[in-house]
């Protein structure tokens, strides 16, 4: 059974037993929890250890990752005999640390201009960055990655126009975050996820109402104006390093970032554990080989 568990939180109590045994009655059961270490859990301070064999593992880190499996030993008593036995079965649960994945957002946006070689494009993309990076700023996120290309495009009401294609990332990590961070438990993407989404939201609404002033404002348009409903939003995940995506070897935790498994690797942000040249990594997280 895989088992998956929140950085710094605590797992489900995991059942020494399957679900049919735990609906039978069960003799003098003994119970025995080794570690992914191939030791004894028994005085453990982070294992949780119940005298009904449910184990819980407290403040889960990538370290505690790996294979949790428990023995219990139980007697079998024959009625006519009185005669004992003892039999013993095997559980196994793979247990694995996740981080909910960072988001960050790529917007894609256009402006009308008069030509393409207007000396005037460059300086009203610099300033437009400066207003944008000014509204998110008190969040801790930035813009980082932006770029602009300036096309010709024909359109079939109003003949050939020049536009600005812009595009640029909105950021969760500008110089800050991490004081942030630190007020927040358990790593805090859930903060920094409701940062950036935040961010997100202004943005799009400062582009909404510039189709407002356009409209309700300007008697004539700026030679350099945005274009309505041009706003659009891309999602995209990061996850921190040591830790990556994987929808096949973990399809029930798909969208999360789970520790990298020995022998694989993950050196930054990336969504991607890659596997070691040399694997001599025997440790789940690892950020290099």
């Amino acid at each position: 059974v895989n088992v998956y568990v929140k950085m710094f939180t605590n797992s489900p109590f995991l059942l020494c037993m399957d679900l049919a045994r735990s609906q039978e009655e069960v003799i003098d059961p003994k119970y025995l929890w080794i570690g992914p270490d191939g030791k004894s859990l028994e005085g453990r301070m982070y294992a949780n250890l119940t005298e009904t064999g449910k184990l819980m593992v407290m403040g889960f880190k990538e370290s505690m990752s790996g294979a949790y499996t428990c023995t219990l030993s139980r007697k079998i008593i024959e009625t006519t005999t009185q005669e004992e036995r003892e039999v013993f079965e095997v559980y196994k649960f793979m247990v694995f640390a996740y981080r909910e994945a960072d988001h960050a957002y790529r917007v894609f946006v256009r402006f009308t201009t008069k030509e393409c070689q207007l000396p005037a494009n460059g300086r009203f993309f610099e300033e437009l960055k400066k207003i944008l990076n000014n509204i998110v700023s008190d969040l801790r996120c930035h813009i980082i990655e932006s770029s602009y290309k300036c096309h010709s495009v024909k359109t079939p009401k109003q003949g050939l126009l020049h536009e600005l294609f812009v595009s640029f990332q909105v950021n969760p990590f500008a110089p800050g975050w991490e004081e942030v961070c630190h007020q927040a438990p358990y790593g805090c993407e859930d903060a920094t996820n409701l940062r950036v989404q935040e961010a997100r939201d202004r943005i799009g609404e400062f582009f909404s109402k510039q189709t407002y002033a356009l409209k309700h404002e300007f008697q004539t348009a700026p030679a350099i104006h945005y274009v309505d409903n041009s706003f659009s939003v891309t999602h995209i995940d990061s996850c921190r390093p040591g830790f990556g995506k994987n929808d096949i070897t973990h399809k029930n935790c798909a969208s999360c970032c789970v520790v990298c498994d020995p022998g694989t690797y993950s050196p930054n942000n990336g969504v991607t554990c890659q596997i070691c040249t040399r694997p001599q990594v025997k440790k789940y997280g690892a950020r290099s080989c």
